[in-house]
């Protein structure tokens, strides 16, 4: 079974490769029509989500239209990742545009942290390189369950030139790499941490939060940032830095992970406000705080009940 459904992921990803850019759009687009209208659990988990974080700014029916459109945008954003894989730079062309980018790249030789989220076609954070030929590029990923399919996935991301480390397995070597020298690390923030995560505000209400952005920017002394992915047409994206979030207080000692982690959600949620429709709703982010976290001394920085 693994056999034949690498086999089908690779047949589909080289039907995608052969599509003109704005094809892959349309037909990702009408895959999340289709997923809209029969993928019920996940319309629930849109809906219920946009609901309780923004119900009250958007109202029923635009919970709902956003719901919808988040769901062809979603879509959209998949199959254009497979697509903008095997595409160069000067293949893309004005269809990518940076903000903020070059200027991001620390003069001082410092490595830089990227906390980015699931918004847009978040596969083009890979192209940050570019602007930093002297660095190393790297970001985490966590492996599929099925062989065959993770491995169909791990050809297309390694096309980008990017170094990828595995989150369970490659720990000690993605800290040999920030200690060995100037390295560009993205870092997907905006997902679920589980039980050991902080317990920080986002969009109002607690979840738990990753703190890797932080640890590894205290532990290396690199420069923190954020950056988001827009949709800014049929296959067209903006990336946005973020301004620098510090991690030192203003006497040079370290901030606490807590403190520098709600300032990255804040920068996160912000872009989510901006267009709601561009983020990744269809994810349980607002799970249930686990019991280590909800014995946590009142008022700490994991405190399920805390501001």
């Amino acid at each position: 079974m693994d056999w034949m459904l690498g086999m089908t992921v690779r047949a589909v990803i080289a039907l995608v490769h052969a599509l003109p850019l704005e094809w892959a759009a349309r037909m990702g687009r009408c895959l999340g029509w289709f997923a809209w209208i029969v993928d019920r659990r996940h319309r629930r988990v849109a809906l219920a989500n946009l609901e309780a974080a923004l119900g009250v700014e958007l109202g029923p029916e635009g919970v709902r239209r956003v719901a919808r459109a988040n769901f062809l945008n979603l879509g959209e954003n998949y199959v254009c990742a497979i697509r903008t894989a095997v595409m160069s730079d000067a293949e893309l062309g004005d269809r990518l545009e940076w903000v903020g980018a070059a200027e991001s790249v620390p003069g001082d030789g410092r490595s830089l942290v990227m906390a980015v989220g699931h918004f847009g076609n978040f596969e083009l954070y890979a192209r940050f390189g570019r602007f930093a030929p002297h660095a190393r590029a790297a970001t985490t990923y966590r492996a599929l369950r099925q062989p065959s399919l993770n491995a169909a996935m791990q050809s297309l991301r390694v096309q980008s030139g990017m170094e990828f480390f595995e989150r369970t397995r490659d720990a000690r070597r993605l800290r040999d790499a920030l200690a060995g020298g100037t390295v560009m690390l993205g870092l997907l923030a905006d997902q679920h941490a589980g039980d050991k995560g902080l317990w920080l505000p986002f969009l109002g209400r607690g979840c738990s939060t990753t703190a890797a952005p932080a640890v590894y920017a205290l532990r290396f002394d690199t420069v923190l940032r954020t950056a988001a992915c827009f949709r800014t047409g049929l296959a067209r994206w903006r990336i946005e830095m973020g301004p620098e979030i510090p991690t030192k207080e203003p006497d040079g000692t370290p901030r606490e992970p807590a403190a520098i982690m709600t300032d990255a959600n804040r920068a996160l949620e912000a872009v989510v406000r901006r267009d709601p429709s561009n983020w990744f709703w269809v994810h349980r982010r607002w799970k249930p705080a686990s019991t280590r976290q909800r014995n946590l001394p009142k008022g700490s920085a994991s405190d399920p009940d805390a501001d």
